[in-house]
């Protein structure tokens, strides 16, 4: 441990003393937590940044296109209050940008957006028709509503059981919360994996999980670039825009495959950016070369084409490239954990 995080120690034993006692009462039942009678899936992870969760629950929503879902997010940074149900006038400035990107990306599911989760389910069944399935996205740590199904994400390049408590390190708590999990997701994982790196990871995490918590292992797959602003020719030279929790496999993939990053313009997750930022843009594209590109992520491009800023991005040469969750192995068992789960409420 280096000697910031020593001196930083006092406030994460602080921290996680805290956060347990939380859990504690809610185990011990000193605190309620609210059950629902309809399948209620989450997916979450026990520390801040990026671990993945939105291409996971993109996943979800194609796994369970047959029925009518509804996922339910905080809507972090948004600029309006309480439940709110995405319309056709909604904007990632109104209910947050990854449930904007749902919204986007999914019309025929019910996006909506609410602090306090259990107000928002008991919403979200007022609807007519009422959703069958509501996947709740990063609320691990949401106590008061109890979910039929606890999914937890764990990136491999910062597993859980490696890291420390905030602000010593990024968990948000102590590593015995994976044992409220129902199944853990390791991922960001290379395709090249081996079956003995699974096991020595399965091993540590079981350490804190419980033992009949299934793991699985995950990648990312990039999809071909997707034009939102004039037309133009792929360059292999990029101009890098991005405001995620951490942009490094996305920079180490256009590396792979030989695309040339003249400029990274990295803002802080969930930015939202302006109209300087957009002229900024415009200055940077202009001093580079002339076959460049300006290339986004999906959930930047969705603040991007929205507003005032289309205004924008609409005349410059800007792409943004998908990504896709796949399983690395048993990915019809994770399937059928959770269809099964499902069916189960059916029965």
């Amino acid at each position: 441990m280096d000697k910031l995080k020593l001196l930083l120690w006092p406030f994460a034993a602080l921290y996680g003393g805290i956060t347990s006692i939380r859990n504690k009462a809610y185990d011990n039942r000193l605190l309620s937590s609210r059950k629902f009678n309809l399948p209620v899936i989450a997916v979450g992870n026990l520390t801040v940044g990026g671990t993945g969760k939105t291409p996971h629950v993109e996943y979800l929503l194609r796994l369970l296109h047959t029925y009518k879902v509804a996922t339910l997010s905080r809507g972090y940074k948004r600029t309006t209050k309480g439940f709110v149900l995405a319309a056709g006038n909604a904007t990632a400035a109104t209910i947050g940008d990854e449930p904007y990107q749902y919204h986007t990306d999914f019309p025929e599911v019910s996006v909506s957006v609410c602090e306090q989760r259990v107000e928002g389910v008991e919403q979200l069944l007022k609807l007519n028709p009422p959703p069958e399935i509501i996947v709740l996205d990063d609320a691990m740590q949401h106590r008061a509503i109890q979910p039929s199904l606890n999914l937890l994400i764990t990136d491999y390049n910062r597993l859980f059981y490696k890291d420390h408590m905030l602000p010593a390190g990024l968990l948000r708590e102590p590593k015995s919360g994976a044992e409220r999990a129902d199944a853990i997701i390791v991922s960001k994982c290379a395709a090249t994996m081996q079956a003995s790196e699974m096991q020595i990871i399965i091993k540590q995490i079981q350490k804190y999980s419980r033992h009949d918590a299934p793991i699985f292992f995950t990648g990312l797959r990039y999809g071909q670039f997707v034009a939102i602003g004039t037309p133009k020719p792929l360059s292999k030279h990029v101009i890098l825009l991005t405001g995620i929790a951490n942009a490094k496999p996305l920079k180490s993939y256009l590396k792979a495959h030989q695309f040339r990053i003249v400029k990274h313009l990295e803002y802080p997750d969930h930015y939202a950016y302006t109209t300087q930022d957009m002229q900024q843009l415009q200055t940077v594209l202009k001093d580079e070369k002339e076959d460049a590109i300006i290339l986004t992520t999906r959930k930047d491009a969705v603040k991007l084409m929205d507003g005032t800023l289309q205004n924008y991005s609409r005349s410059l040469p800007i792409f943004y490239i998908p990504i896709e969750v796949y399983f690395l192995k048993d990915g019809d068992a994770f399937n059928n954990l959770i269809l099964e789960h499902v069916h189960s409420f059916t029965r």
